[in-house]
């Protein structure tokens, strides 16, 4: 399984990331971070912590639930739910959703949907580790760490060291159902 970017790869996408933030909301006085389970919350905060780093300020993170909003979630009935907190209300703020990897678009609609019962933002934009292509939705990351066109029989592994014990992407084979 091949190696397409490793933990100092995250890191470094991470940091440009903040500072493309940062240049289109000129500081981040109004910004609030909010990662999907799982990984997406671990690149969350250290999105939010880089800004605040740059900005010698504290962004607030949050962590979004989307398994109630998932349009196959009765075809997963494994999936165990996560908590949604959010430590600031969202109303007239701008919200940046990070995920890990953005695919289909589904995900990140599942997001919005999850996002509209807990406030109304001014705007929401998404950041995402990975762009791997094949959208089945017109979604797309306004901040992208690294663009991986990939074939659909193949997955990217995004692992983070709070959970996998390492960090970087891999992408891997997987047979088609």
């Amino acid at each position: 399984m091949p190696q397409v970017m490793t933990g100092e790869d995250i890191h470094r996408a991470l940091r440009r990331i903040s500072h493309e933030i940062l240049e289109t909301h000129r500081g981040a006085d109004e910004i609030v971070v909010i990662g999907v389970h799982t990984r997406g919350v671990h690149l969350a905060r250290e999105l939010a912590e880089t800004i605040g780093v740059f900005e010698s300020c504290v962004v607030p993170i949050g962590e979004l639930d989307i398994g109630l909003y998932r349009d196959d979630r009765n075809s997963r009935p494994d999936i165990e739910p996560k908590a949604t907190h959010i430590p600031c209300g969202i109303d007239g703020r701008s919200v940046v959703i990070v995920d890990d990897v953005l695919y289909t678009g589904r995900t990140i609609r599942a997001a919005l949907d999850a996002l509209t019962d807990v406030g109304r933002a001014v705007s929401t934009e998404l950041a995402v580790l990975v762009d791997r292509g094949h959208r089945e939705l017109p979604i797309r990351a306004d901040y992208v760490g690294k663009n991986l066109p990939t074939a659909r029989d193949e997955t990217v592994r995004v692992r983070v060291h709070d959970i996998d014990g390492q960090e970087g992407v891999w992408i891997e084979r997987t047979a088609l159902a």
